[in-house]
């Protein structure tokens, strides 16, 4: 039994060490100079310029007109995120909240022509999508960025399926309170599915923050760039005799981490329970 638990946790921390050691050696080698890095390859041991470098990435201006800064970037991915995320649960919501309590015909059909859409990733309506922002002239704004890619059918299908497991007894004695559908969904509904909404937000905040090819399609203007984006520009300065900004890259590498996993830790135990729970 021991040895079962001994095998167990050398698994475990082979599994944490796979992980992790890419983030530590991109943290440490973020600590040393570009030329250094350039020299030497990644590093291990922390260098002495961690401060300068993450300052730098933070405030100073650059990019080619000069005006961008990581602070900048790191808004514009927060409003990608958060855009994302709370326009797809609100349209998610509303989407499966018709399929499941409104009895209109073929709404079976519909759900699946929804679900189908998985099939097709983003790559195959993208150009469509781009051109159909670029005739409206949203180019280089937030609503570009955010509104085509807003339908989901993955958070269409949880819903769904969490909407159909609550009991039918609820629905009854709201009508007998005289509640209409508005109502039923804003004072019953919306309270039951917070650790769906939590789920589901956490999904969709991570794929928002790290969406890289409609950002870079989108935005041609660098105060609109993310941070994803941004750290791609950094390698593109070798010209002539200069050396990328290594230390900056893998800087921003961390930074753009953060984010995510603090909104996974701090809605761990929601994300956990949105997705197990059937108990309502």
């Amino acid at each position: 039994m021991h040895r079962t638990k001994l095998l167990d946790h050398v698994i475990l921390l082979i599994g944490v060490f796979i992980m992790v050691g890419p983030i530590v050696v991109a943290f440490m080698t973020s600590t040393h100079e570009a030329a250094d890095i350039h020299r030497n390859g990644l590093q291990i041991l922390p260098g002495g310029h961690m401060i300068d470098t993450y300052t730098t990435v933070l405030t100073k201006e650059g990019g080619f007109t000069g005006k961008i800064t990581g602070l900048r970037m790191i808004l514009n991915s927060l409003i990608l995120g958060i855009g994302f995320a709370a326009g797809k649960i609100v349209l998610s919501m509303m989407a499966a909240y018709a399929l499941v309590y409104f009895r209109f015909r073929f709404a079976t059909i519909t759900f699946w022509m929804i679900f189908t859409t998985l099939l097709l990733p983003l790559e195959v309506r993208i150009l469509p999508s781009y051109e159909v922002m670029n005739a409206l002239n949203l180019t280089n704004t937030y609503t570009g960025l955010i509104v085509p890619l807003l339908a989901s059918a993955t958070g269409t299908f949880y819903f769904r399926q969490f909407f159909k497991s609550i009991p039918d007894e609820l629905l009854e004695a709201a009508r007998i309170d005289g509640a209409g559908p508005f109502k039923f969904f804003i004072d019953v509904i919306v309270p039951l599915s917070k650790t769906m909404i939590a789920a589901i937000f956490i999904i969709m905040f991570v794929y928002g923050w790290n969406q890289y090819l409609w950002p870079t399609l989108m935005t041609t203007d660098e105060t609109f760039f993310t941070l994803v984006r941004g750290i791609k520009q950094i390698l593109l300065v070798w010209v002539g005799s200069n050396i990328p900004d290594y230390n900056e890259a893998f800087a921003l590498a961390i930074l753009a981490m953060l984010p995510p996993v603090m909104i996974i830790v701090l809605f761990q135990r929601w994300f956990i329970k949105g997705l197990t729970e059937s108990d309502k």
